[in-house]
């Protein structure tokens, strides 16, 4: 009997809606299916045929050991996504290349860990009022927060109690969120299935999203533009966008790595999910 992994953490931050539904899915399909916390010492990804990375939601707290693991990971099993796509995905700074390739990302300054960060100065230079500060690294919006220009003081204390640890990001807020949310859009083994809206959420929120929604013709080409600058393939993929005052889009965030897929919420997408990896896992 195939064996597959799903890898998550030892202590997950908040519940993974999906996780229940895929594992019973995975095994009425006469798949071994099992959790793997990557940071379970005690677990080997040897044990599975094939392991699918799916709710490391603590990976950002020790990204150098992570980035480890999955390497150590890449050398026992076959890991999904691939190993490529994982190491690309984990440090936002993929936002530069995509917007170096033409795609329209939310307009971001990136500021390294240890260098002089002045908040007020990136928000006077760029014209912005209303800004949202996060780490580079980073996973369920956690020390993300979000100030206007009356909030300054608190706004560059946070700034610069973080970037002494990390690197961070400073970007607009799009008001135009609060109208029609950010939009996730699914990406399963070749075929886009569904978005989600999301609703703004900063640290210490937790996720409001709608039910399964069509994705609309510009959003679909978008999701391919983004998919054809990555060299490998990935099973999974979920390209969040906003629309800005224009009513064009921008994209906030490119998942590869663990993103949720809001499966319950669409089980077409769950059956589409589950039949990849059945057939990965018999390869």
């Amino acid at each position: 009997m195939p064996s597959v992994g799903i890898v998550t953490c030892m202590d997950l931050p908040e519940p993974d809606p999906d996780e229940r539904p895929l594992l019973d899915a995975l095994r009425a399909k006469g798949l071994d299916a099992r959790m793997l916390a990557w940071d379970d010492h005690s677990l080997s990804p040897s044990a599975f045929d094939v392991c699918v990375v799916r709710s490391t939601w603590n990976y950002h707290e020790d990204p150098a050991q992570f980035t480890h693991w999955l390497r150590e990971a890449d050398t026992k099993t076959r890991l999904f996504n691939p190993l490529p796509v994982l190491r690309w995905n984990i440090h936002k700074r993929y936002l530069r290349e995509m917007e170096s390739a033409g795609l329209p990302i939310v307009p971001t300054r990136f500021l390294d860990r240890g260098a002089p960060a002045d908040l007020s100065a990136v928000m006077r230079g760029e014209g912005w009022s209303d800004v949202v500060v996060k780490p580079a690294i980073s996973a369920g919006s956690a020390n993300t927060r979000r100030f206007t220009e009356d909030q300054l003081d608190e706004g560059s204390c946070f700034l610069n109690a973080l970037v002494t640890q990390r690197d961070m990001m400073v970007q607009p807020y799009l008001k135009t969120i609060e109208e029609g949310g950010e939009r996730a859009l699914v990406w399963i083994d070749g075929e886009a299935t569904h978005c989600v809206e999301k609703s703004p959420r900063f640290a210490d929120d937790d996720e409001s999203v709608s039910g399964a929604l069509a994705i609309a013709d510009d959003e679909h080409a978008m999701l391919r533009r983004a998919l054809g600058i990555i060299d490998n393939d990935p099973l999974y993929a979920r390209l969040d966008v906003i629309r800005d005052d224009d009513n064009a889009l921008r994209i906030s965030e490119f998942e590869l790595l663990e993103p949720s897929l809001f499966l319950v919420q669409h089980p077409p997408a769950m059956d589409r999910l589950v039949t990849a990896i059945a057939r990965l896992a018999e390869l």
